[in-house]
């Protein structure tokens, strides 16, 4: 039972790594407790968007009209069978998981993983057997699971998670949704537009506080409209679940409030998977929930390596992924750059979609970039109007000085699928005139891209 390489866990970062290892030639094996694609196919990502696809077509069907169709004059949906497109989805993806790993002829094991001294990984079975194996090179991928906050203890029934947010037997009439990161303002969409009357409660004074100002307020605005009501610089304190419902109790700037819903939906971020790993045992080093990394992801005890949320980086897929394949292509001696975590984009999946890379244009001025900024609203773009959506803008962010693409922000119906252009011209050290020079088909939704970058330089034709 010796490997070149062992990942434990097989979500976007773990398998993703496995296949990359296998295809360097390495003999790899992965460890799995539950199943393969981990949270991200299985509890994240993928069925969650299933879920906002569903709730968007819903939408469609109720103002078929806008487009000149005569649909259902009530438009409506069975919910559990909406869940079960979403599971169906979920499991579709997985399987395409354990296609990859037969095709890459990764060991799947499946069990429950400790790491141990010697660079020996322990498994147990769903049995409680438990079966030691040697690897070379062990690669932790352990993920992440739901925050739980002390006054906010789930129970899984009225104070849920996102798991049990996917899988509800029955529409809740009402939902408080504490948080609103990427998970909260989704799951409040979605609910909100199967008919859900949804409040979103938030400690800061923007929802999605990590995107520029301008797209938080733009997209409160949005969710306002589409009936969510949104509390900002608020705190639920306590809760009360002892009758049918729950009753939360909220600290605002104005003094206590009391809120009353079917269900609380706790999404106040995310918790690294290292306890119970065998960890101190072995002599790895942990700071503030993390495990300690160096650029090649490489720990404090030679021969394991980390990726993924377990790590201080940022907790997303594709950056999982993207550590897992630079991890094993160090390790195979290839000439590999380490990332830059300047350049990662982040998307959140409501309507409007938010997609955003590099500095918010506070983040650049507090580093004393003097700047030239642009926007182009989705209310002036042909294909947007053509498309009936045109809830939103791109903004663009260069260095005054020598035109460097400092950041780009989306909001808008599809800009999940366009900020990789800014991804990749920021990775090409691209200015803001070459944006510009560089001819984008028409009528796209991208064109926004080019006139945002026009406008920063005066230089916009169609405002």
């Amino acid at each position: 039972m010796n490997y070149d390489i062992i990942v434990i866990g097989s979500g976007p970062g773990g398998y993703v790594t496995a296949i990359r290892a296998a295809q360097l030639g390495f003999k790899v094996a992965i460890i799995e407790k539950e199943n393969l694609g981990g949270i991200c196919l299985n509890w994240g990502c993928i069925p969650t968007k299933a879920l906002l696809k569903s709730a968007h077509v819903f939408n469609y069907l109720k103002h078929a009209d806008q487009y000149g169709l005569n649909a259902v004059e009530n438009p409506g949906f069975e919910f559990s069978n909406v869940i079960q497109r979403s599971r169906g989805v979920a499991q579709k993806m997985s399987g395409g998981i354990s296609f990859l790993m037969k095709k890459n002829k990764v060991d799947v094991i499946l069990g429950t993983a400790k790491v141990k001294p010697g660079k020996k990984v322990e498994v147990k079975d769903a049995d409680g057997k438990s079966t030691e194996y040697t690897g070379n090179h062990i690669i932790i991928a352990t993920g992440a699971r739901s925050r739980e906050l002390p006054n906010l203890p789930q129970d899984g029934k009225k104070v849920i998670g996102y798991r049990q947010a996917l899988s509800l037997p029955e529409l809740p009439k009402s939902m408080i949704v504490v948080g609103s990161g990427a998970i909260g303002v989704e799951f409040a969409d979605f609910y909100n537009t199967m008919g859900t009357k949804v409040t979103i409660v938030e400690f800061m004074p923007n929802i999605v506080p990590v995107e520029d100002e301008e797209v938080s307020k733009h997209v409160e605005k949005s969710l306002k409209k589409s009936g969510i009501d949104i509390m900002t610089n608020a705190s639920v304190e306590s809760l009360d679940t002892t009758g049918n419902g729950v009753k939360a109790k909220v600290k605002t700037a104005k003094g206590e409030e009391t809120l009353e819903a079917d269900i609380v939906l706790s999404a106040v971020g995310i918790a690294a998977n290292i306890e119970g790993q065998g960890f101190e045992e072995v002599g790895i080093k942990t700071e503030k929930g993390r495990v300690l990394v160096n650029e090649w992801y490489e720990t404090s005890v030679p021969g394991y390596y980390a990726i993924g949320d377990i790590i201080p980086t940022q907790a997303l897929a594709h950056v999982a992924s993207a550590e897992g394949i630079t991890c094993v292509e160090k390790i195979k001696g290839l000439h590999v750059q380490p990332i830059n975590y300047g350049n990662i984009p982040g998307c959140t999946y409501c309507h409007p979609e938010i997609a955003s890379v590099g500095l918010t244009e506070k983040q650049a001025k507090e580093k004393g970039y003097e700047l030239k900024v642009g926007k182009f609203p989705f209310s002036a773009s042909g294909k947007a109007t053509a498309n009936g959506d045109t809830d939103g803008f791109v903004k663009v962010i260069f260095d005054a000085k020598y035109g460097e693409w400092l950041g780009c922000h989306m909001v808008g119906d599809g800009v999940t699928d366009m900020i990789a252009e800014a991804v990749v011209a920021r990775n090409l050290e691209t200015t803001g005139h070459e944006i510009i020079k560089s001819i984008h088909p028409h009528p796209t939704l991208s064109e926004a891209v080019m006139e945002a970058a026009a406008a920063a330089y005066g230089e916009v034709i169609h405002i």
